[in-house]
């Protein structure tokens, strides 16, 4: 078995999949539960575990979130993986896109704590999420530049323009087409 997964082609096969069994993805819990089951089957030498509190991988769990939506590791966690997921269903858009920089911001930190490789993942089914006539913001990381960097703002609500979060380097994506106007995006770090 290859030493470093590759989250990015084993979700990439997992949303496949979901797509030629129809498989039904409807909310956050179901994505976390689905791409778990897949990932057991793929990887039975791995644990797959859900909702780990960081403190379970490293003694520095200072971060900017506790509980990992998915971990994957060995038996003496000298291989360990994370991936954070959304699914956003009630709009509420430039606040779901400031939580997709929170998980890429958690990302890297596990990464920077010793993780082998870590994932931030979101699944949308609004448009609003990735086009739209105000690219202005947050707006333009998600609907015109496709990459994520820099200083990020906290677009609404209590903190708005004071609350931030720094990322410390670029991440670009694509919104991958998924059916009925789905789409998503993955992030490895």
């Amino acid at each position: 078995m290859d030493a470093l997964l590759n989250l990015r082609q084993l979700v990439d096969d997992f949303f496949l999949f979901v797509q030629s069994k129809s498989i039904e993805i409807y909310n956050e819990f179901s994505l976390q539960h689905e791409l778990g089951i897949f990932l057991r089957e793929k990887l039975p030498d791995y644990r797959i575990q859900f909702e780990r509190n960081v403190s379970y991988f490293t003694p520095d769990n200072k971060t900017i979130k506790k509980e990992i939506d998915i971990t994957i590791f060995n038996e003496d966690k000298s291989e360990k993986y994370a991936i954070e997921l959304k699914c956003p269903l009630n709009g509420q858009y430039p606040e779901q896109m400031y939580s997709f920089v929170k998980d890429i911001k958690f990302m890297e930190e596990l990464k920077n704590r010793g993780f082998t490789r870590t994932a931030a993942v979101a699944l949308v089914s609004d448009r609003p999420f990735y086009e739209g006539r105000n690219n202005e913001g947050i707006y333009r990381f998600f609907r015109e530049e496709y990459s994520v960097y820099g200083c990020i703002f906290k677009p609404t609500g209590v903190g708005k323009n004071k609350d931030s979060i720094a990322l410390t380097s670029r991440y670009d994506f694509i919104w991958q087409d998924l059916s009925d106007g789905r789409k998503y995006y993955i992030i490895e770090i």
